[in-house]
């Protein structure tokens, strides 16, 4: 096998377990969420899936549509987000 034949194998299997290092921590901050979810709402019994959806970058969203289901002030929601974030 050729050093370049190597190289290509040993960049391969690095490619595959960033991957799957990848996947787990993305399952992992799922099941993190949808833990707080699960806070929000017995905090919150209004709240629906919908107004729970999170998307990356889009914090600003998320709280607006807490805010206004909930009619709380924006510090008592990031005050709640924080507090059923640490599982």
């Amino acid at each position: 096998m050729s050093s370049c034949a190597g190289a290509k194998t040993g960049f391969r299997q690095q490619s595959t377990e960033l991957k799957k290092d990848n996947i787990m921590k993305t399952l992992e901050i799922k099941g993190d969420w949808n833990i707080a979810k699960g806070k929000l709402k017995q905090k919150w019994g209004n709240l629906t899936d919908d107004d729970l959806k999170y998307e990356q970058g889009k914090e600003e969203e998320l709280i607006g549509r807490i805010q206004k289901r909930t009619s709380q002030s924006r510090e008592a929601i990031e005050d709640a987000l924080k507090k059923s974030c640490e599982c």
